[in-house]
């Protein structure tokens, strides 16, 4: 079957159907396709080349689901921050072209014209100060100031970044055509927690690449014990037919290799992430709750603005400021106040301690939420 792959089509004007219709939270894909051409990567070849929707169209969507009652949104996209509409000759925040990260490249030249990922997130977070945002799955190339300093200016915008590293040793990173060195990704992972001091960061590894030694995997352990990451997906490597890396490399590390450099990352990975979860307790946190606890019917579920998941206790509390006022109960979709009182490597607990709602606590929190997650700096 000969598949054409549009240059354009975008979807923009399919509104999505929810399958989950009581949920406070939604996903919202923004673009599709890659212009990466990582070598071990289908996508561009599935997916075709990057092409955005309208700012508009997006703008009415995320209307619509506030209008429902959704109180937290997802943009998505195969490399979501390199979002740009084309469909309109409308100038950037900046009035000019948004270039990648110094020290980062790309097979192809940057865009010039149009609305980009900082103008998306400046238009969505300036209408709708009480929708969380969060964005997936960004390439660190595509994290100039423009969208770190509208992060940092706007507290709805989650400060919860993905910064996919895939190996910490230049020659591998060299072999995946990812377009950085292990030196000018240290430096924009410096450089954010610089403008984002309460940032929490997570990453994508890939363990066994085409050739990849015992040398080349320690680097990349390094990265990982350096940079201290919150999150981490970590995945040994599966050769992908038709990918560049198919057609050039031979997948020549055995899987007990592979498996193994994956059980020393994850290992190594949890440790760091406790060790940063820990330092939270004590803090008064806001979570958007989600439902109830998998594990018990007494307590419910939500996640913090650094998405990890917090439990609590199924109790009523009170408004915010509202002293020996009236309390009720706590129910999915609500914003609550939190204290953090235990930690591991994958949640927080806390006692909840007031409704309020994501405006709200922002203005009288500073705009600062109260989060240590990165104690240890790079």
């Amino acid at each position: 079957i000969n598949v054409l792959l549009s240059l354009d089509e975008t979807y923009a004007d399919v509104m999505p159907v929810r399958l989950n219709e009581g949920s406070k939270s939604a996903f919202v894909s923004i673009m599709r396709g890659c212009d990466n051409m990582c070598t071990y990567c289908i996508v561009p070849f599935t997916r075709g080349r990057e092409r955005s929707r309208p700012v508009q169209s997006i703008v009415n969507e995320v209307q619509h689901l506030v209008d429902q009652g959704v109180k937290e949104i997802t943009l998505l996209g195969q490399n979501v921050n390199s979002y740009q509409d084309l469909s309109t000759q409308s100038y950037s925040l900046t009035g000019q072209k948004m270039e990648t990260v110094k020290g980062f490249k790309t097979v192809y030249k940057p865009k010039k014209r149009g609305l980009n990922f900082a103008d998306l997130l400046d238009k969505l977070s300036a209408a709708h100060p009480n929708l969380r945002i969060r964005f997936t799955s960004p390439h660190p190339k595509d994290f100039p100031d423009e969208v770190l300093n509208i992060i940092a200016e706007r507290r709805n915008i989650c400060r919860s970044l993905h910064m996919p590293a895939q190996s910490g040793n230049n020659q591998v990173l060299e072999r995946m055509r990812r377009g950085y060195t292990k030196e000018a990704y240290l430096d924009l992972i410096r450089h954010t927690r610089e403008v984002l001091p309460e940032v929490t960061i997570s990453s994508d590894f890939i363990c066994g690449f085409c050739g990849e030694t015992d040398s080349e995997f320690e680097d990349t352990l390094n990265l990982v014990k350096e940079v201290k990451y919150n999150f981490a997906y970590i995945f040994p490597y599966s050769m992908r037919e038709k990918t560049t890396a198919h057609r050039r490399y031979k997948d020549d590390v055995p899987s007990e290799v592979k498996q193994k450099r994956v059980d020393i990352l994850v290992n190594q990975f949890r440790n760091d992430a406790e060790e940063l979860n820990n330092a939270q307790i004590g803090l008064t946190q806001l979570i958007l709750v989600e439902g109830e606890s998998k594990r018990s019917k007494e307590h419910l579920a939500g996640r913090n603005d650094g998405n990890t998941k917090v439990i609590i206790p199924k109790i009523d509390v009170c408004q915010e400021n509202c002293g020996e006022g009236p309390v009720s109960p706590i129910t999915p979709g609500d914003y609550v106040a939190v204290k953090i009182t235990g930690a591991s490597s994958q949640v927080l607990k806390g006692i909840p301690l007031y409704h309020t709602t994501l405006a709200r606590y922002n203005n009288s929190h500073g705009g600062e939420e109260e989060v240590n997650c990165c104690s240890v700096i790079v």
